[in-house]
């Protein structure tokens, strides 16, 4: 019963695209030392690299030059707090995008050759 009550809440919450808050997880690793690499071009935001949470573990993101979603948007770095994680995510006047790594890898490349 308590299996089928759960699939019927996290389905609803996808429904109504709701968003998690954040994991239950040990603290992360310090962050790494790295030196930032020069700016490609004119309307990059460096995101500094962070740890975030994957499968009950930690992994790295290295820190990366990228252009926001759209204009206006500015990046809100994960943290830990109170036993939690929480994931970053931009953040601006059209409201939350989450974020994805494998979008975000894709869009680094990208973004880094033009």
């Amino acid at each position: 019963m308590k299996k089928i009550l759960l699939a019927l809440v996290l389905g609803t919450a996808t429904l109504m695209n709701a968003q998690v808050i954040g994991i239950r997880i040990g603290p992360p690793p310090p962050p790494r030392v790295v030196r930032r690499p020069r700016m490609p071009g004119p309307g990059y935001v460096w995101v500094d690299g962070y740890w975030y949470a994957a499968n009950n573990r930690y992994a790295w993101h290295g820190g990366y030059w990228t252009r926001a979603p759209y204009e206006g948007a500015s990046w809100v770095g994960p943290r830990y707090e109170g036993g939690m994680f929480y994931a970053g995510y931009w953040n601006g006047p059209r409201g939350r995008m989450e974020h994805d790594h494998a979008w975000d890898h894709d869009r680094h490349v990208r973004d880094y050759r033009h």
